[in-house]
């Protein structure tokens, strides 16, 4: 039985890839600050670190077979103060860099390492045919340069004989949490909120397929360094919201349009995320041999909210 060593693993993403790992016959090893987690599952084990001290169990690290980084502050779960900027950016690379240092310095036998990174790397849409691919460099904007520094941090591990797979990913549709979680709030109304004119671009992925990318990367000894991780079916932040209310309200929905400058007045900085376009091609991650289950919207909401 291979172990799977996750930074993150409590998050939304890091919840579901454990139980996909588990039923695929692996051992997982969640890395967390707190010390006295147990878990009743015989293959699931808790291990501890500290990113800011950069200190973290190395017993952990010697029984692993492959480590999965989804380390990271939530991007839009606060306004950006200074404060938090500098949250999101620490959390991302400190991470990177405690994980090169560990692998570094303990003895281990990590065949490779799956990086989370995120489609932020990338600058709007400028054209309405433009699609993004890996090559891109990437955007002069926060997110963009924290992408930036947070590949950065973990790029050491290309330079030994172990694997480094990095995925860009794109906005996670998962019923339990995330992105959807916002979009359904006002769905409860009978409202269909939809940002600014609607228009913008948005590059998903189901939270099942992202998953499988992250399962498929450890396995797959052909794949190596960095791959889109989105749909290959852009929606628009119009589609989205409009093929949410049918699915959950049918006829019985009202959409509503929210101003560029009120977005501006509540998220402020944020604001420039949730108005992006954002085109990119998932094309090689598919030549790659991956076959996503839910490549359209539709698909999507029909897996998470199937009829009774």
């Amino acid at each position: 039985m291979k172990n799977i060593l996750i930074a993150g693993g409590s998050g939304l993403v890091g919840k579901r890839l454990t139980e996909m790992l588990l039923d695929k016959g692996y051992s997982v090893t969640i890395l967390t600050r707190s010390s006295n987690i147990v878990s009743n599952n015989p293959n699931i084990f808790f291990a501890n670190w500290n990113t800011d001290k950069q200190t973290i169990d190395e017993q952990a690290v010697s029984k692993a077979d492959a480590i999965i980084n989804l380390a990271g502050a939530g991007v839009a779960d606060k306004r950006w103060s200074v404060e938090r900027k500098k949250e999101i950016v620490d959390s991302r690379v400190n991470s990177g860099r405690l994980i090169v240092n560990a692998l570094q310095r303990i003895p281990n036998n990590v065949s490779v390492v799956v990086n989370a990174s995120a489609i932020g790397w990338y600058a709007p849409n400028q054209q309405s045919n433009e699609i993004y691919q890996e090559g891109e460099p990437a955007n002069i904007d926060f997110l963009g340069e924290t992408c930036k520094q947070w590949e950065l941090s973990i790029h050491p591990i290309s330079l030994t004989k172990k694997r480094l797979v990095k995925l860009r990913i794109g906005i996670v549709l998962s019923k339990d949490g995330g992105a959807l979680k916002e979009f359904l709030k006002p769905l409860k109304f009978g409202v269909a909120t939809i940002l600014g004119s609607g228009k913008q671009k948005i590059s998903w992925i189901h939270i099942d397929d992202l998953c499988r990318m992250f399962i498929a990367a450890v396995e797959q000894e052909s794949m190596n360094g960095v791959y889109n991780a989105v749909s290959p079916m852009v929606t628009t932040n119009s589609k989205l919201n409009i093929a949410l209310a049918k699915k959950l309200r049918g006829k019985f929905y009202i959409p509503i349009f929210v101003p560029k400058f009120l977005l501006k007045i509540v998220l402020g900085e944020l604001s420039v995320e949730v108005l992006k376009s954002s085109d990119i091609s998932c094309k090689k991650i598919h030549d790659a041999g991956f076959q996503f289950l839910y490549p359209s919207i539709e698909s999507a909401f029909e897996q998470m909210f199937p009829k009774k």
